[in-house]
């Protein structure tokens, strides 16, 4: 997928770094009011995330997070700037896991295979492999109502997962579940995006599940959304949500996201 409002980059040359599975350059976006351009919610934004990576953006409320996803997810267009997504597409999981309640587990999962093009024949095969990689095994026939918040959080990640897309996009999905759940959750993602080598972007309030979860964490300005602050996270996986070194990363990390909330509160 490419939206843009410039040309297309030269092809690189070869034995260069492969391409960003997202790249997003001098992107901005606005919403008309009255008929003329508004206030940019982003402004300028210029990231890239390699084939395989992980970044999570965090930053006040409406700051811009889950506007910048929806870029990336094709749903809306910049006002200026190019969004690139290898591979055409990027998955999307939202917060709320947005299952249809009348069908199943599985029955959730075969409609993403379904829009796909993906035979009835296989659709069943499929979604139970789907289902047994987030440990849902067994569950296909249950109606979703049945199952516990963390449970439907994994549905919803599968059918994610049945795009075969190579970008998974996530606004904060765990954010209504139990701590206990979420940290199961966590350890679950990660063990998912290093079986599948898709790259993740992942938007938080939480600066310790930023911190917990990702090697790049991005911090965004309040609006307009700017870049502000990025950190590459050197903690080896699997860490935990309470040791250490991520407790130290996220007390740093916080301390430029009030930075960032105060001076927008002087303006």
């Amino acid at each position: 997928m490419s939206i843009a409002s410039s040309t297309a980059p030269p092809v690189p040359a070869a034995g260069t770094a492969p391409d960003p599975a997202v790249h997003l350059r001098g992107v901005t976006k606005s919403y008309a009011r009255a008929g003329t351009g508004g206030p940019p919610v982003l402004e300028d934004i210029d990231l890239a995330v390699p084939p395989g990576g992980f970044t999570c953006v965090i930053g006040a409320s409406g700051c811009g997070k889950s506007t910048l996803l929806s870029l990336i997810a094709g749903l809306d267009r910049p006002s200026s700037g190019r969004v690139d997504v290898a591979g055409g597409h990027a998955a999307l999981m939202f917060q709320d896991a947005a299952l249809f309640p009348w069908l199943t587990a599985g029955r959730n999962v075969e409609l993403a295979l379904r829009l796909r093009g993906v035979r009835r024949a296989e659709r069943r095969e499929r979604a139970e492999r789907l289902l047994a990689l987030v440990r849902l095994d067994g569950a296909r026939d249950r109606p979703v109502h049945q199952l516990s918040g963390g449970m439907r959080q994994r549905v919803a990640l599968a059918r994610a997962l049945a795009q075969e897309s190579k970008v998974l996009l996530m606004d904060e999905p765990f954010a209504a579940l139990d701590a206990i759940t979420r940290d199961v959750l966590h350890d679950e993602l990660i063990r998912l995006w290093q079986e599948t080598g898709c790259a993740v972007v992942f938007v938080t309030h939480n600066v310790r599940e930023a911190v917990r979860l990702g090697r790049h964490v991005v911090l965004l300005s309040s609006r307009p959304g700017r870049i502000a602050a990025e950190w590459t996270v050197e903690i080896p996986q699997p860490r935990r949500i309470e040791d250490a070194a991520v407790a130290e990363l996220a007390v740093e990390i916080t301390e430029h996201l009030r930075e960032e909330i105060s001076r927008h509160a002087r303006r």
